[in-house]
This record gives structure tokens, C-alpha cells and sequence, in this order.
């Protein structure tokens, strides 16, 4: 039986899966063009799986030999271009074992002599002169190499396309995680590897390997109610798209969650309930692939993205090198592809809040439990009077210590919120550049099947800025209205240089908002 799977390629026979060669939908186009082209997106969006099948469907076709290979083993270090290039060609030879391709069909064994920074060029001349068919090859995961072997690769191919079809392969894609122009030094360096005055890709072709659409969702599920009859109601569809924006290892994991560990029964249907719950297991688990992108919050380039984004504020330069920074995260997945510049998903946007909180959880000694009203409900004036004597005596040092001192407030507050939770609820969170604030939803079950709803919202007022307070007012209520809440919670950090000390600011006091919301208003 299939299954949705997480661990690398899929395979039509083992695997719950769209069809892989149709979400490259000009693919075809482009090698009956004789094209060079580029493919690129974040990992785990099905680059490899959508190759596979390309080049397997073209091979069958009769037309041409197509390979996809990685170049993921081809970087012993940056200056061995020689034994880099050897294990680029030996990843093809490998590739092509066992496909039982005709003897005119193989590699020329072995690969001609050259020098280090011809082999690439010669190997593949040599190929497609014995070839009776147009070879057609997809350098897979070339973003694995490191400057001077991605720039000697470019370069041979750039020598050897004015021989195609008959004496260099027809058609060539690179494929990575990154847009080739945003390749950067591999040490950290800002100057962008470019691909040379007369290379094919110059002017070629980039496609970014599109997410799932809702009806992509809705295909991919159905194929499990197809083999088990179990069924996906449209809501659980819908969310799954909501909270994943379609990133396709999210949302095979989402299924996976529900399917395999959660083990729910083919005889019940799958619910929203349950996409939300499959949801958090992932979050809580911090899932390989969700791992590898919070690792990446500690990058400088990645920080100077995000912290605006959490913080809510503007970043201090859109310069050249901002612009940089913004597509080079973006094409690790992390920020959406398309304006304006927000969190890829709300997975990810979780994933990100609770990282930066992580070491602060520890931190907080109150019994999430002595928070609990008898009727399960959470004690939300106890839980403020608990932060605000935690916040002044910790609430400077745990911001600066944040690493993202622009938000570490925020960051500060929704480790807190989130330790008081306790896995008794969810926590929705709503923020975005240049929005000015943070809003914060908690949801937590309680008694016979209801849910307490509180909502937060996050200011804070910065040196040279007025009191952020009648900004925020008007702000509220759009939010407690499409909350349809009647009251909320709202916090404002004091982070101007040299304000009174903390205890002489600090205060609570019960406003109505224009709308007529009743609000709690904290200034800390």
C-alpha cells in the first residue's frame, strides 16, 4: 500500500504523489528547443522527484537519453576542481548503471584525459558524439558546489554549447536550491557568482518549482481515500493548504502525521481537528526539514529578513545588499517568493517564533497549572500579574539576550505565553513588516467542548517615536472585530534610550477602544 512519504524521492509505486514531470509544465518545450534552462526552489519542494520523472518520461519517449544527477558528492573542497570535477562524472556513471540503457547509450568509459578544468567539457563532448540520441542532463542539487568548481562546471559548459545537439548535450538544466545569479561565495562573501560573458544562461530560462495548489492538496489526498476509503473533508483540505501555503513536504508530512503516527483509523474521517493536531506533533517534534530551516535563524543575512518581519518594524536599509539577503532567504524557503515580505507559511511562522523563544522557556518559573481556573479556562489577569513580575526583574537582559534584540520583546512575551499554554492550546500568530505590532491569538479547549479565546497585541515604542498607544487602538478593534471578540489584552514595551526604570513605567489600566472594545492595556 502507498503512503505519503517525507525522506526524499518519490516513487509512483511506494508513494501518495502528483504527477512529477507535470508541475514542470515547459520543460518539454524547452529541450525540443535544444535550451539551456534553470530550476530552482527551497529543499524538499519535489526538484529531485520532478527531474526524476522528466528524464525518465523523455528517455521512454525514444527521442532523446535523459539523466538527472547529483552534484551533491562532487565537492571534496573549494580548490580541488580536478577531483571535483572526476566525482561530477562519476555521479553521472553511476546514475546511468543499471538503467539498462543500450551499450551506444553509455558514457564513454573511461572519460576521456583532460586537465582539471576540462574534464567536464571533454567527458560530455566525448558522450555525445558516441550517443546516437541527443542527450538531454539535469545537474541536480548544483548549488552543492562550492565557487571555483560551480564556476569551472559553468564554464565548460558555456565552451562546449555552440557544439550541440550532435557533439554537447542537446539540452542542459542546473537545478538548485538558489537562483543561479544569487549563488554567493561559498565563505560568506557578498559578490554574486555570475555565469560569464556568452554562457547559455545568461539570458535562459529560470523556473521556480511552484507549491501545491488547494486542488494539488485535495489530488494528493484523495489518492489515500482512493487505496483506503478514508476521507479528507473539505475543511481539513482547506487547512492543510491554509497552514502549509502548499509546501509540498509539509503538507506529505501533515498526511503522514495523521496516516502513520497518529495511526487514526481508516474507518474515521480526517478533520480539520486533525490537520490541526498532525500540525502541531510536527511543530513540537521539530521535524528534520523544519530543523534545518530554524538553523538557519542564526545567519546574519537570515536575521537581517526576519527580525523586522517578527518585530514588525522596517528594515534600516533597502539597499543593493538587502535585496540580496531577501532573495537569498526566500530561496531557502523561509519568506514567501512574492510581495510583500512575509513568513512562507504559518508552520513556519510558528516554527520560527518558538526557535527564537527556545531558550527562554526554561527560564520561567511559574506553574502553568496554578494558571488554570477550575473550569479548565486559562487565569488570563493572573498569568499578566505572573509576566509582569517576571519582566521586571528579567525582562532587559532576556531581550538583549535574544539575539534579535529588535523583537526581543515580542520574542520574550510569546516564549512566555507559550510556556503557560503548556500544550493545552494553540497560540495564532499574526506579524509582518512594517505592520508596527504583533498580534497573538490563544486557543485553548476547556469543559464540554469549548474554547477560550484570548487575544494579545504586541507594541513597542521606539526612541524618537510618539506613545504608541493611540496607533494601536484603532488597530485592536480591526483585529478583536474579525476576531469577533469584545475584548483583548494590549502590551507596550518601552524600549526608548533611557527611559525611567522599569518599575516606574510600568502599569496596567482599563481603556474602551474607539470601537468600544474593552481593553487590558500593560505598559512594560
Amino acid at each position: 500500500m502507498r503512503y505519503f512519504n517525507t525522506q526524499g524521492e518519490c516513487r509512483p509505486a511506494d508513494h501518495y504523489m502528483l504527477p512529477a514531470a507535470a508541475r514542470l509544465p515547459d520543460a518539454r518545450l524547452w529541450v525540443r528547443r535544444q535550451e539551456y534552462f534553470l530550476i530552482h526552489a527551497p529543499r524538499q519542494s519535489g526538484k529531485t522527484t520532478s527531474l526524476t520523472a522528466l528524464a525518465s518520461e523523455l528517455t521512454a519517449e525514444g527521442e532523446h537519453v535523459a539523466v538527472r544527477f547529483s552534484c551533491e558528492s562532487g565537492e571534496p573542497g573549494p580548490d580541488d576542481i580536478g577531483l571535483t570535477e572526476l566525482r561530477v562524472l562519476d555521479a553521472i556513471r553511476d546514475e546511468v548503471a543499471g538503467r539498462g540503457f543500450p551499450e551506444e547509450w553509455l558514457p564513454p568509459d573511461p572519460w576521456p584525459a583532460a586537465v582539471p578544468g576540462r574534464l567536464i567539457v571533454k567527458g560530455l563532448r566525448a558522450w555525445a558524439l558516441k550517443c546516437p540520441l541527443p542527450l538531454v542532463l539535469f545537474f541536480d542539487e548544483i548549488d552543492a558546489l562550492a565557487v571555483n568548481s560551480l564556476n569551472s562546471v559553468l564554464r565548460q559548459i558555456r565552451d562546449g554549447y555552440s557544439g550541440r545537439p550532435h557533439a554537447f548535450p542537446s539540452s542542459i538544466a542546473v537545478c538548485g536550491m538558489r537562483h543561479l545569479r544569487d549563488y554567493k561565495l561559498a565563505a560568506g562573501g557578498t559578490a554574486p557568482v555570475r555565469s560569464g560573458r556568452g554562457s547559455p544562461f545568461n539570458n535562459a530560462v529560470t523556473y521556480r518549482l511552484a507549491n501545491f495548489t488547494v486542488p494539488e492538496v485535495a489530488a494528493l489526498y484523495a489518492q489515500h481515500t482512493a487505496e483506503t476509503g478514508q476521507e479528507f473533508t473539505p475543511d481539513a483540505i482547506d487547512l492543510a493548504y491554509d497552514s502549509t501555503q502548499g509546501q509540498p513536504w509539509l503538507v506529505n508530512a501533515i498526511g503522514a502525521e495523521i496516516t502513520d503516527k497518529m495511526r487514526l483509523p481508516v474507518s474515521e474521517t480526517i478533520t480539520a481537528a486533525h490537520v490541526e493536531s498532525a500540525t502541531e506533533r510536527l511543530i513540537e517534534a521539530r521535524a528534520v526539514h523544519l530543523d534545518s530551516l530554524a538553523a538557519r535563524l542564526v545567519e546574519p543575512r537570515v536575521r537581517k529578513i526576519i527580525e523586522p518581519i517578527v518585530a514588525g518594524t522596517f528594515p534600516g536599509v533597502a539597499d543593493s545588499v538587502y535585496n540580496d539577503d531577501l532573495s537569498y532567504v526566500r530561496d531557502l524557503g523561509l519568506v514567501a517568493p512574492d510581495d510583500p515580505i512575509r513568513i512562507a507559511n504559518p508552520v513556519y511562522r510558528e516554527v520560527i517564533a518558538r526557535v527564537l523563544g527556545d531558550g527562554l522557556t526554561g527560564l520561567f518559573t511559574a506553574d502553568p497549572y496554578s494558571l488554570t481556573l477550575p473550569d479548565g479556562r486559562l487565569d488570563v489577569p493572573r498569568m499578566l500579574e505572573e509576566f509582569t513580575g517576571f519582566w521586571l526583574e528579567n525582562g532587559e537582559w532576556m531581550t538583549r539576550g535574544t539575539g534579535y534584540n529588535e523583537a526581543g520583546a515580542q520574542i520574550v512575551f510569546m516564549a512566555f505565553l507559550q510556556r503557560m499554554i503548556n500544550g493545552d492550546g494553540f497560540v495564532d500568530r499574526e506579524f509582518g513588516i512594517g505592520t508596527g505590532r504583533a498580534d497573538l491569538l490563544v486557543r485553548r479547549p476547556y469543559g464540554n467542548g469549548e474554547v477560550q479565546r484570548e487575544a494579545f497585541e504586541l507594541k513597542v515604542w521606539w526612541t524618537g517615536k510618539p506613545d504608541p498607544l493611540e496607533e494601536a487602538l484603532p488597530q485592536f478593534d480591526k483585529y478583536l472585530a474579525r476576531l469577533r471578540l469584545g475584548a483583548g489584552t494590549l502590551i507596550i514595551f518601552d524600549r526608548r534610550e533611557n527611559p525611567a526604570p522599569v518599575a516606574e513605567r510600568s502599569g496596567t489600566e482599563a481603556l474602551t477602544s474607539p470601537a468600544g472594545h474593552a481593553i487590558t492595556l500593560l505598559r512594560r
